[in-house]
């Protein structure tokens, strides 16, 4: 069994960074594909970034070229970066373990995951 906790989020300004931070507990996580997700107000929860065991890696359109997706595998962490950040990436972010590499088809119940605010 393997529990992810979320955490980094705050309040940026736009043009600003954060780096969110997933962290897993259990013995497969390496064996694991990871994905992180957002949901915005109003709007359905949507995969941004993942990242396969074998750490190739996947972006929406909407984050590509500003958000960068990594694992520490001997930590049992999954980071994303965010650079550039917009005030449409307002959003709470969530990380969940995916069933297949790069697709939208999470493992485990949601946790709370972690705010993320960029003023204008």
């Amino acid at each position: 069994q393997v529990q992810l906790l979320e955490s980094g989020g705050g309040l940026v300004q736009a043009g600003g960074s954060l780096r969110l931070s997933c962290a897993a507990s259990g013995s497969t996580f390496t064996i694991n594909h990871i994905g992180w997700f957002r949901q915005a107000p109003g709007k359905q929860r949507e995969l941004i970034a993942a990242i396969s065991s074998g750490a190739n890696t996947k972006y929406a359109d909407s984050v590509k070229g500003r958000f960068t997706i990594s694992r520490d595998n001997a930590k049992k962490t999954v980071y994303l970066q965010m650079n550039s950040l917009k005030p449409e990436d307002t959003a709470v972010y969530y990380c969940n373990r995916l069933r297949v590499a790069g697709a939208d088809f999470p493992i485990d119940d949601w946790g709370q995951g972690t705010q993320v605010t960029v003023s204008s």
